[in-house]
């Protein structure tokens, strides 16, 4: 962390704290901002945990979810008055302002001291503050760090376990992408001594699905894959009406493009999501192939090598033409992986 000195004196206090994450919370994002929460409340932090968007149902067991402030038009004075008495500010699991659609322009504007946790690629937002490390698993992962370096590790009680466990669980694939280092494991060794639950977080993450999402999945699989063997690519697109004809949420996608990415000889898998105000892209991919750069060079977009996205003003049709355009110019490199 830059300035720690600077930063232990300012928190000698107790403070108004916000945390706040991007929008469509994951895993990753709501775990750590509320098991972050739960640790500097335990200090005499006075903190409130606000989100851009509603989160997905499947989060729904996370402890203290309960204390999250979701931005509406309902909730925008309340959210208004906590950014503006706030004294310090935690930015969590995203690198551009954004992400934080409705509540952008509190964060900017905002006096108070701000401090970043994150792990993504090019963080532009301005910070006073930064614990930031591209090479993490997950922001999780940070929390957990940032919490050890504070000398606080005693702290960290089953309920913060459960906030830092999901997001390393979900981040890493269950401990398998290349991203998963010892340190991850080390982290999840130790919440486990502390009488962390694993097989129920499992449970409630990746075994607590609804009816209807289940029967999406099969009816993407069966009939909304697109395999392209020529790129070594495999992709899924999903219309506005498909969500709507299966009653779907948010969340239910999660997960999805994977299937693509587990096809033999498949090195990059997206998944085309309509919705009403963008059509979201997510790409992953295997190796060295760099996800990140197709999301930021060709769609605004960004994230990691592996695991990249971006919000398209396009419709899905659109948006899959142009794909299949920028995938012309990456046909060698996939091929050579």
């Amino acid at each position: 962390m830059n300035n720690i000195d600077e930063y232990r004196s300012l928190m000698s206090q107790p403070q108004n704290v916000v945390i706040t994450t991007h929008q469509v919370p994951d895993a990753d994002a709501l775990g750590s901002s509320l098991a972050l929460s739960r640790y500097l409340s335990k200090l005499g932090h006075q903190v409130k945990v606000i989100t851009p968007t509603e989160y997905p149902s499947f989060l729904d067991w996370l402890p203290q979810k309960n204390e999250v402030i979701i931005f509406s038009e309902q909730n925008k004075n309340i959210c208004e008055e906590q950014f503006n008495k706030a004294d310090v500010i935690f930015c969590l699991d995203f690198s551009s302002y954004h992400r934080l659609q409705g509540i952008e322009n509190y964060v900017k504007s905002s006096s108070a001291k701000i401090v970043l946790i994150d792990h993504h690629l090019h963080p532009n937002v301005i910070a006073d503050f930064e614990v930031w490390q591209p090479e993490a698993a997950a922001t999780a992962e940070l929390v957990y760090q940032f919490i050890e370096k504070m000398g606080d590790k005693s702290l960290i009680d089953v309920k913060i376990a459960e906030g830092i466990y999901a997001g390393l669980v979900t981040d890493t694939l269950c401990f398998k992408l290349s991203t998963t280092t010892s340190t991850a494991h080390k982290i999840a060794a130790h919440l486990l001594e502390l009488g962390l639950n694993s097989s129920k977080i499992h449970t409630f993450i990746y075994d607590n699905n609804k009816v209807a999402k289940i029967k999406f999945l099969g009816y993407v699989l069966q009939n909304k894959l697109v395999h392209l063997p020529a790129f070594r690519t495999a992709y899924f697109i999903i219309t506005a009406e498909e969500f709507k004809k299966f009653g779907i949420g948010l969340g239910d996608t999660e997960g999805i493009v994977n299937y693509a990415l587990s096809i033999e000889n498949i090195v990059l898998a997206a998944i085309i999501i309509e919705r009403t105000e963008y059509t979201k892209l997510s790409l992953r991919s295997v190796g060295d192939f760099p996800a990140n750069e197709v999301a930021e060079k060709h769609f605004q977009g960004g994230g990691h090598r592996n695991a990249a996205g971006a919000n398209c003003p396009q419709n899905s049709e659109n948006l899959e033409k142009y794909f299949l355009e920028v995938l012309k110019i990456y046909q060698n490199q996939l091929l050579a992986m």
